[in-house]
């Protein structure tokens, strides 16, 4: 099983939602997050005055996943994110150990 975070654009959350759902991922968390990459922030013009927005509203998805349903999730959350401009943000993949549904007592697999 695998782990995968995405950090994304607030706006395309609907889409890569959708996008996911589509290659039957069933389950996901959404995280208001704030951060910032190569373009460092940016300037905004406000009653006048100039200042610097060093953190920029991103959203984090969480999904795990089986081994046989990573590339097909990673590849819609890219299809499904991309804007083409700078700031569409990273998708990390990381193993998971075990995983457990409180409810039940299901775990691996099973508990996804």
């Amino acid at each position: 099983m695998k782990k995968i975070e995405a950090v994304i654009k607030p706006f395309k959350l609907d889409e890569v939602r959708e996008a996911l759902s589509a290659v039957g991922v069933t389950g996901l968390t959404v995280t208001e997050v704030k951060g910032f990459g190569r373009q460092k922030g940016h300037t905004e013009l406000y009653r006048g005055a100039e200042y610097v927005v060093d953190f920029l509203p991103k959203l984090k998805i969480e999904i795990v996943v089986s081994d046989d349903n990573v590339e097909s999730a990673i590849e819609a959350i890219i299809k499904a994110a991309r804007t083409g401009k700078i700031g569409d943000g990273k998708i990390f993949v990381s193993s998971v150990e075990q995983v457990i549904r409180i409810r039940t007592g299901e775990s691996g697999e099973a508990a996804i």
